[in-house]
Parts: structure tokens; sequence; C-alpha cells
């Protein structure tokens, strides 16, 4: 379309006449650094003065905003990296130069490209801003909302208009939100959806016709937003609930920064229900309305602010709108914001402990909020109140509000510090959530928690009590430790809230895994997991255990962790110290001492080593030494599990605890001499032929004499029977391979025979690596005339047994590549790769050489970073150097793994010489480390 003669005098425009003033607050750097009006004004002016059709005046328009554009945003990127904190500063610039982006647009639109010299009543737009560019929050990636606005039904012209603003917008490559409504639309769509209406609450005017922002704003008062109070804060709250169901708790160690708990969604949500009912326009306001303090003020800025720079780092960083901390951009916006290593704790922990304890203060912000707005009935009472109108009995002091416990009196409350503790018992006794009022008393009075209040042995009395006597102290523990009480009552708690640890094995900071620690223990007291952990549940019920002692010990298990020294170490003299000032005698704080000291031995005996070797039951039963202590650390060490993260338990380590438990019991109670190689062989012997019963007695002696004492012990009845019926006629040069589903163990067995020859293992672990399996456990045999057996535990990438249907095809897949169809080394290379996110850890190797742990064999424990082809690279390793591998125990921690070898050079004999295990050391060094570089390719 060719365009009319422009009106030169309307085009001699001032900056001030197109764009709006910059903000009065700060910008990151000088406005004219970000977009200088003036020179724009003018550049502009000499383009649109040409004749000409719109698409060719659009095409000088666009490089022009584009250039100015592409300079700005590094100039506010580069001003951002310099004061990575000055989150405020940075939102504002990158909405002022969008501003000024769509102002430009606007101004090219309705004076040069679409001119109307007296346009009608009908034909009047206005431009707003909505959503979070209306609220002046705009992130490096942010869209950008747009609402035109017309009288009436929309006219040709204004469609003409707003097409050439959305295509001069999208050519600057802006993510454009729009929709062009009349006010009668915007107050049915309004009442309909309360995204819209949350939108429209924030409409930003930026240009166009004023009577039309004036007749917008308070129509949405007078006809939408007044009255509708009650059910729009209860569409935000559903909101803010199914979206936390969704994200997960804000404990999760990738978080998400805008919409997961304690995110800026959260934050956002908060002021949205403020303005809509306090009728603000600044956070700052509610202070002055009585529902905020100063200092809850001071948090509420501090939380946003810290949560935009990591939106912004985040934005920058991924170059695209992302929201999600993955573990591979905290180490790179740790670093960017200017976090150090430091206290033995990598910068990117330090980085997310303060992202964890910002969420825990959205909460408290929250709660602090909600109680307002029910308070003056603005909120709907607590459907609990409306359904359970019976009030509990309270003691003198409490009072009911809501349904919840509060204060009577502060004065007299605080008159005696120790109902800080009270408080808390009275919650539980009760059964009441606190009110966030004598919450927000608890954290301004947290400094009567001091030395006379923590040696007061009524004090030790209500803690220990919280623990043990109401049946769910996780709820306290929870409560007090959000609200700074249990880090002032045991300081030396205080280094480990919201700490993070940067591993995919932990889900959890280590302050919220102790707590789930001890609420595992306390579900397996209320039976709530007979079926699933029967061992715990009849320890717990027989054993008339210590609960006071397991108790502190979970509280403080991990309480060393963090620093440059084993946490288990420092965790037993940190409890050494706080067992005896929490109240318990010497005996029992001796106790908690040696489970903090010891509570990883029983996890690390059943995972890094073979419980088949009785070695490994008799060091193991030598450091417990009493079946009491081995009930308390069979306890702590299933919660320690299950408090890992959600899927970390199951039943692959459960059948390795209840072994290492019940051979370690029998050891205790009747002596060593109950679990020899002969007593287990015999008894091994005698169950085959059980089995074997229709066998010819000739094949069952032939089968009974073929193995090893070693064989004897390292397996089950049922993978005995298995390898009898594979060896049986075996000819020399058939591979014969049994899969079945494991359901017991979580895994598929995988049991191989064939002729033996060297390198057998390390081929059999390339073939599973190449199916994509990750092998668990292994056992491989030689038999006495010549034969090699193998039984791999397998689990999908999933961590679960193989369906049945997909059988076949694996058995069929490891049979080409053992038949060398398939060159391992070549095919393997594809699948070794580990995953960008998870490329930032960081595991440094750790290889280990035990003679005593096993009579017969040399273990190498190898702890290093895991990948797809690591066990075979290893196994091929110690295959080259003519080492024969008895068994390979797998344990793996996330990132982490833990590769245990039991093995014997080529004449049969222990590695003692340390030259030999150097010299082996190195090779496997050298085999992880040219395996790491290939997975990076």
């Amino acid at each position: 379309m060719t365009l009319p003669h422009p009106d030169l005098e309307a085009l001699a425009a001032k900056a001030g006449d197109i764009f709006p003033a910059p903000p009065s607050a700060g910008l990151i750097c000088s406005a004219d650094n970000i977009f200088n009006c003036a020179e724009v004004t003018a550049e502009l002016a000499e383009i649109l003065k040409k004749g000409g059709k719109e698409s060719e005046l659009r095409k000088e328009v666009v490089p022009l905003l584009m250039a100015r554009r592409k300079a700005a945003m590094a100039q506010i990127a580069a001003s951002f990296r310099e004061q990575p904190r000055a989150a405020r500063a940075m939102t504002r610039s990158y909405t002022w130069l969008t501003d000024c982006l769509v102002s430009c647009a606007f101004h090219v639109a309705t004076v040069r490209f679409y001119p109307l010299a007296t346009p009608t009543e009908a034909e009047r737009i206005a431009l707003f801003a909505v959503g979070g560019y209306g609220r002046g929050e705009m992130a490096p990636q942010s869209d950008v909302d747009l609402l035109f606005l017309t009288p009436y039904k929309i006219t040709p012209w204004a469609e003409s208009v707003i097409e050439s603003m959305l295509y001069l917008l999208w050519d600057l490559r802006l993510k454009v939100g729009h929709s062009s409504r009349t006010v009668k639309d915007c107050l049915r769509l309004g009442r309909e959806d309360f995204t819209i209406r949350t939108a429209l609450l924030e409409n930003r005017f930026l240009r166009g016709h004023e009577p039309l922002d004036e007749e917008l704003t308070s129509r949405l008062e007078d006809e939408l937003f007044k009255g509708t109070e009650q059910e729009f804060i209860e569409a935000k709250l559903n909101e803010r609930d199914e979206r936390h169901n969704k994200q997960g708790q804000r404990y999760v160690v990738e978080p998400n920064v805008k919409e997961g708990k304690g995110g800026l969604r959260d934050l956002q949500s908060l002021f949205w229900i403020a303005k809509y009912v306090y009728h603000v326009s600044e956070v700052s306001e509610l202070v002055e309305k009585e529902v905020l303090a100063q200092d809850e003020l001071e948090r509420f800025i501090e939380a946003e602010n810290f949560l935009w720079a990591v939106r912004g780092h985040l934005h920058l960083t991924a170059g695209r709108p992302m929201e999600q901390l993955t573990f591979d951009v905290q180490v790179e916006i740790a670093d960017q914001i200017g976090y150090s290593d430091k206290g033995g704790r990598r910068a990117v922990e330090h980085f997310m402990q303060e992202f964890f304890r910002q969420a825990t203060a959205v909460g408290d912000l929250t709660r602090i909020l909600l109680t307002k707005l029910e308070a003056n009935h603005a909120k709907a009472e607590p459907l609990l109140e409306r359904i359970f109108r019976r009030r509990p009995r309270m003691k003198p002091g409490y009072k009911m509000v809501h349904n919840r416990l509060d204060v009577a009196d502060e004065q007299v409350f605080l008159s005696d510090p120790l109902n800080l503790l009270r408080l808390f018992e009275e919650g539980l006794r009760t059964g009441m959530l606190i009110h966030p009022d004598a919450m927000r008393l608890v954290t301004a009075n947290l400094h009567l928690i001091d030395e006379d209040f923590r040696a007061n042995k009524e004090a030790r009395r209500l803690f220990l009590d919280l623990l043990l006597k109401h049946g769910n102290p996780e709820r306290a523990l929870r409560r007090m430790n959000e609200l700074g009480v249990l880090a002032a009552f045991i300081p030396e708690f205080e280094p480990i809230v919201a700490m993070m640890q940067f591993n995919m094995y932990h889900s959890y900071t280590v302050d919220e895994h102790t707590i789930q620690v001890i609420s595992n223990f306390m579900d397996i007291e209320r039976k709530d997991l007979e079926d699933e952990l029967p061992l715990s549940s009849e320890i717990l019920a027989s054993s008339g255990i210590n609960r006071k002692v397991l108790m502190v010990a979970m509280l403080l298990h991990d309480i060393g962790k963090g620093r440059d020294i084993d946490h288990s170490i420092l965790g037993a003299r940190i409890a050494r110290k706080v067992a005896p000032n929490l109240g318990l005698n010497k005996a029992d704080s001796e106790t908690v001492e040696w489970l903090v000291r010891y509570h990883l031995l029983m996890s690390d005996m059943a995972q890094k080593r073979d419980i088949a070797d009785p070695r490994t039951v008799r060091d193991f039963a030598k450091a417990v030494q009493t079946v009491d202590r081995l009930n308390l650390l069979t306890i702590l060490t299933v919660c320690d599990i299950r408090g890992v993260g959600p899927n970390t338990w199951n039943n692959w380590k459960a059948v390795l605890i209840r072994a290492l438990y019940g051979q370690t019991k029998l050891v205790l109670e009747d002596g060593m001499e109950s679990l020899t190689r002969e007593n287990r062989g015999t008894k091994a012997k005698k169950l085959l032929r059980e089995e074997l019963a229709d066998w010819p007695t000739k094949d069952l002696k032939k089968e009974t004499a073929r193995h090893y004492k070693p064989y004897w012990q390292g397996l089950h009845i049922t993978a005995h029977k298995v390898f009898a019926e594979l060896l049986r006629d075996i000819p020399d040069d058939e591979i014969r391979i049994d899969l079945h589903p494991d359901e017991d163990r979580d895994a598929t067995r995988v049991c191989f025979a064939m002729a033996d020859h060297p390198g057998i293992f390390s081929r059999m672990c390339g073939a599973l690596a190449l199916v994509g399996a990750n092998i668990v456990d292994a056992r491989t045999f030689t038999s006495k005339d010549g034969y090699a057996t193998a039984a791999f535990w397998i689990q999908d990438s999933e961590d679960a047994p193989y369906e049945a249907s997909r059988l076949p095809r694996l058995r069929k897949m490891i049979e080409r590549t053992l038949a060398g169809e398939v060159v391992t080394t070549d095919a393997i290379k594809s699948r070794d790769v580990i995953k960008k996110r998870e490329r930032a850890f960081k595991v440094p190797t750790t290889i280990l050489f035990d003679n005593e742990g096993s009579e017969i064999y040399t273990i190498i424990e190898v702890d290093t970073r895991d990948r797809p082809g690591l066990l075979f690279d290893l196994t091929r390793a110690l295959a080259n150097t003519n080492v024969y591998i008895a068994s390979a125990v797998i344990a793996t921690f996330g990132e982490q793994v833990v590769d245990t070898f039991y093995v014997k050079d080529m004449f049969g004999l222990k590695f003692h010489a340390e030259s030999k295990q150097k010299a082996l050391e190195r090779k496997l060094r050298e085999a992880i480390l040219q395996g790491a570089e290939r997975a990076k390719a």
C-alpha cells in the first residue's frame, strides 16, 4: 500500500512527544546509554518524511530500531553483570527500553502509516502494558503483553494500526502477547477469567487516547473489583496451591525461580491480593495499612530483589526465558552474583543456601498477609473451622483465632522465655496450627533464647518432649526451623539451615532432610510402613528401642555437614557436646555420639561391600558390638536413606540391609563360627540337591563338585539352580543367558554361562552398557572345569526392572554384542555422554586397596564420577593387566558411583605389593580420564 505524502509538521515531533520519560527510580545505567531518545527521534523523522510504501519504510525503520535494541540489551546486560544484585534497576531498564520500542511503533503507525486528521469518536485507541510488563517487571527474555483498547467495536483504522504495530514489534524479535478489546469486553472477560482479571489489575497506560485510560480504571474498580475481593483471593490461593503441587516443595534442589514454592510468583500473588483488597500501588504502603511491619517489608524487598537478580542472570545465561535453576546453571549464576568457595563448600552451595532462605522468607510473608485478610474477613475462614466447630481445650495463656493457636497476652507470654518452646508443645498437644501473629512474636524475640535459656532443665525437658511425646515432632520441628527457634536453641544447627548439597543424590536441603528422616521414623512407629519396611517395623515392635537416643541421633546425624572435614567425624564431636546439653545422661550421649559417627557404616557395608563374604559381616559386627546398637543403627540407616529423596529407597537396598542385619545379628548372638564358608557351602549344596531332585545322581554330583567355595556363598539358591541348568552339557563355543525379573530386588537378574577366557567379565559389562542397562550388582565365578558363570542385577534408565516384554529384545542385543557383531569400544561412544545439566558436578576420584576386608580377595574401591561406560572401562583396564575379578558391587549416589571389585592376580593371590597397587591404580585412573574425555565429546 502506497502511503499519502507525509505531514512534515506532524513528523517534526520532539523526543518527549514520542517517548516516555525515564522512570524516577534509577536505571542500571544512564537512560541515554540505553536508548538515546533525541537521536532516535531525529533518525526516525529522516526516514518517515520520505514517500513510498509502508513495507519499504518499515525496512528502514526496523534496522534502525533493531540496532538500537541490540545495543541497549548489551548495555543493560553488561551493567547488570557489573552490579549483579541491582535487580530492580535491571527490571526497570528492560521495561523502559521496551516502552521506548513500543512507543516508537505506536508513533510510526499512527502518525506516518495511518494518520487521522479528524478522528471520529469511534476512531480512538489507547495502548496499555499489562501483566508483568504492566507491573514494570521485565527480565531479559520476558514477554511483552499489550492491550489495545477502543471505545466501541474495533474499526478498520484501528485494525490497521494494531497490525502495523505488531509487524514492527515482531520484526524487532519481541515476544508480543496482545489483545484488542473495548472496556465492556474487559469487564466481561475479567468476570469470567481470573488470569485476565489479574492482568487488568496491573494495566499501565502507555500511549493514545487518555480518556479511555480514565474510563477503564474507574469502571474496573466500580464494576469488577469492588465487592469481589473474597473470590479473587480464593482464586489466587487455589492457583498457588496447584502451582506448588506441580513444581514441588521449596526445598527441591533444582527449583523454579518463577513458579516454585517461595518463588517470584508467590510474591507477585501476595502483592496482587494486597492491591486488590487494600488498593495499594506499592508494597511499602502495606506498612501504613498495618498489614506488614517495617522489618517484614524489608524482608519482602530483600527476597524480591534477590529472586529478580537470580531470574535476570538466569535469562542472560540461558539466552531464553528459562525459569528452572538446573544444576549446570546454578554454578554459573553463583559465579556471576559473586559467591566464592569457602569453608569447605563450593560457591554454588552458598548461593543455593541463600536461595532457600529467601524462599522460606516468602512463605512467612504469605502467611502474615493471609492472617490479616482473615482478620479483616476478606478471606473466608478455614474449611476446617467451618466443618469442625468443637474447640480444643487450651492451657491458660492461649486463645484460638481462626482455628489457630495464638497468644492471649503478649506481655505475659514474653515474661517467661520458656513460653517460646511451650507454644510449639501446645500446638502439638491441641493439634492446632500456630497463628502467624504468634509466629511473628516468636521471631521478634529469638534473643530471649540465650545461654541461660539453653542451660535451663525445663527448656531441655520441653524440647525432648516435643521430640518424643506427641507423635508428630516433624510438624513442630519444621515450624521451629523456619522461625529460627531450632537454630537458636541448638546453635550448631544453624549452619545447615537451608544448606543445599550440590549433587544429584540429595533431593532436599540438609535441614529438610533431617526432618524427613524423623518423619520416616514416625511413620514406622505409627505402623504406616509395615508392608514396606517389615524389618524396621519388627525391630521397633519387639526390641524395646531407646527412642530418646534414636531421635536425638536423627536430629544430629548430619549436623557436621558443609565443613572441610568428614561430616560424620565432626558431627560426632558436635553430638558429644549437644547431647548432654539436651539433658541426656552419659551412656545415652555416648550412644548418640557413636550413631552420628557411624551413621553411614551400615549403608556403606551393605551397598559397597560383598555381604556374601564372611569377613564383611565379621568386620561390621566387630564395629557394632551389640544387638541394641545394631537395632538403632538399622532404623537410623533406613530412615536416612528414605529421607534422601522420594525415590531413593527401593527393594534392592531393602534386601541388602535385611541380609546384613540378619547375618550380623546371628554373629552377635551365636558367634562368628555360625557364618563360615564351610557351613554356607554345605547348606547351599543341600538346597540345590533338593531343587534338582529329578536329576540323575551322576549329573547332580558333577554340578555340586565343579564349583569353588565362594560360588556357594555368593549366590541364592535360585541362581544356583539357573546356573546348573545353563551349564548342563554346555558346548565350549556356546554362550547361554537367562534373564529373569527379580522383584524382591527391584532389578532384572541376568545369568551368563560360557567357557572362561580372559576379559570375559569386561565384555559382559560392555554388552550390558550398550543396551542401556544400569548394573547394580555383579558376581562372577570360574568353575574347576574352566567355565565362567556371572550373575548381574540390572535396572533400566528409570531404576526399575525391565518389563517382561522388553526381555527378548534385550537378550538379542546382548547376544549380538557377545558374539562380536558389535564392537563395544566403538559403539559405547554414542551412549557414554554426560548430559549438559550434569556436567557441573565435581567428583574427585579416589581409589583404595583393602587386603583386610576379605579372606581371599583384594578389594579395590573406585569412587568417581558415574557415566554409562565407566564399569566397562574399569573392568577392561583390570582385564588387560591380568586381574581376575570375582565380583563387583556397584553403589550409585546420584552423579557419584562407588565400584568395588573383589580381585586376585593371575596366580590366585592378593595384591600386597605397593608397586603392583600403584601400577593398577595408574591404569584405572587412565581409563577413567580417557572415558571422561570421551563423555564430554
